[in-house]
């Protein structure tokens, strides 16, 4: 795993994006897992920008997301598969059929989240993976105590969970649906590369524990400590917490990657 940090939210958001583009330039056949949440909308508008001002091309890419809430219709305002249509998708000249989200309709939810983790293998598995990190530490919907082996599934979304996500069902946690499909943990490890994006410092005690903490279920996102080509971007606010600064300090001095990372934002 290595870390970058940005000095601010916009700076972050245009890192990842750019992070994305190469893969998209370097592999336009790419297969790339996304993600929702806040910190994403302006990773997405940056995308959009590339694409009108640079001619970025999706056409080729194929896109799975992490997750999808149970009982939402894809026409529905808050669900997710009407998130990346509107913040992404609709702009960018990608074909509805090389998108895909899981099914919250689908009337057997195991065996969804089965066809959906069968569809990412026959697609030849993901290029690069795109996280947010949840309040209590979740990738995906991938609660507390979920199995870091996991497979996309039905899951109980947690209270917490509900009360971060209430903004688009009228600010009231017990709105949000109490179920949803993700992927699963396992599912997101078997990605080549993983871009985890924090940003904000409600997320600095969560950052502080999946770096510096142990490996958990009941923080899902430090098995990412497992894989092999992580990468951890996170502005300044998001990184207030950690003790490791130093360290983080001198791996951008002496590290090709996070030094050519830096080139990137100056």
């Amino acid at each position: 795993m290595k870390v970058f940090l940005c000095p601010n939210r916009t700076d972050l958001a245009r890192l990842t994006a750019t992070l994305l583009a190469e893969q998209i330039s370097r592999k336009p056949n790419s297969v790339l897992g996304l993600a929702t949440g806040r910190t994403m909308e302006a990773v997405y508008a940056h995308l959009v920008q590339r694409h009108r001002e640079d001619g970025l091309d999706f056409s080729g890419c194929t896109t799975f997301n992490l997750d999808e809430y149970v009982g939402l219709p894809a026409t529905d305002a808050r669900s997710y598969h009407a998130y990346m249509h509107t913040h992404l998708f609709q702009h960018v000249g990608i074909a509805p059929d090389r998108t895909h989200l899981p099914n919250g309709m689908a009337a057997d939810l195991a065996a969804e989240g089965q066809r959906y983790d069968a569809a990412i293998k026959a697609a030849g598995g993901i290029d690069l993976q795109l996280l947010g990190l949840g309040e209590n530490g979740h990738i995906g919907f991938n609660e507390p105590l979920s199995s870091l082996a996991s497979r996309t599934r039905p899951v109980v979304l947690a209270p917490e969970t509900r009360l971060q996500n209430a903004g688009l069902f009228d600010g009231k946690p017990e709105s949000v649906p109490p179920l949803a499909l993700t992927m699963g943990t396992g599912t997101i490890l078997e990605s080549r590369r993983i871009v985890l994006t924090v940003a904000g410092k409600a997320k600095a005690e969560m950052l502080r524990a999946v770096l510096e903490g142990p490996v958990t279920a009941q923080i899902s996102a430090s098995a990412l400590h497992f894989h092999t080509n992580c990468l951890v971007l996170a502005d300044e606010d998001a990184a207030s917490a950690l003790t490791i600064r130093p360290a983080l300090d001198h791996a951008l001095k002496h590290d090709p990657e996070l030094r050519a990372l830096h080139t990137l934002l100056t």
